[in-house]
């Protein structure tokens, strides 16, 4: 009797939640609504990379992404007196151009996907890779760590600049 796995049954599960969810942010007309769509396509992306048992990548989408990013996102649309007041004049315009491209996408998409010499190799069990990311960042990479870490740091304190800039013009 062969044994039954939950991996195909959960990945697909996943795929569906994440493609449906895109579909979500693209064709959702309430901004807000698009944005919650986009927080379940980001999660449903940090579970395929868990399937994958890219656990520091899955970890990183949910911390930056999900946490960072998107919460950002969501206040600065709530934050935005009248953003549903704003209307498009014209909604068709663009659509027969973009489900062009977008056939053309998918048909070399499903295309290459067919024509590809498929290695198929026996999985291996799931390793963990935070420990050798850290490790690599604290010995071989420590140097464009802290400078990154910088970069950002210099990024921050102009933000600031700028912002207290404007905020004296409007005072004045």
């Amino acid at each position: 009797m062969t044994e039954f796995s939950m991996f195909p049954v959960v990945f697909y599960l996943m795929a569906a939640i994440t493609v449906g969810s895109a579909f979500g942010v693209a064709f959702t007309n309430n901004i807000f609504y698009s944005a919650i769509a986009l927080m379940f396509t980001l999660l449903g992306a940090a579970g395929l990379y868990v399937m994958l048992a890219a656990d520091f990548v899955a970890v990183v989408q949910v911390f930056v992404y999900v946490g960072g990013i998107l919460v950002l996102t969501l206040f600065a649309i709530n934050l935005t007196s009248r953003i549903g007041d704003v209307s498009v004049s014209n909604r068709s315009l663009g659509r027969f151009p973009s489900f062009l491209v977008l056939g053309l996408i998918g048909y070399s998409m499903v295309r290459a996907i067919r024509t590809a010499a498929w290695n198929v190799v026996e999985v291996g069990d799931p390793v963990p890779t935070i420990e050798a990311i850290g490790d690599a960042f604290l010995t071989q990479y420590i140097l464009p760590f802290e400078l990154a870490s910088l970069v950002l740091l210099a990024a921050l304190v102009g933000a600031v600049v700028l912002s207290r800039k404007e905020l004296k013009e409007v005072r004045g």
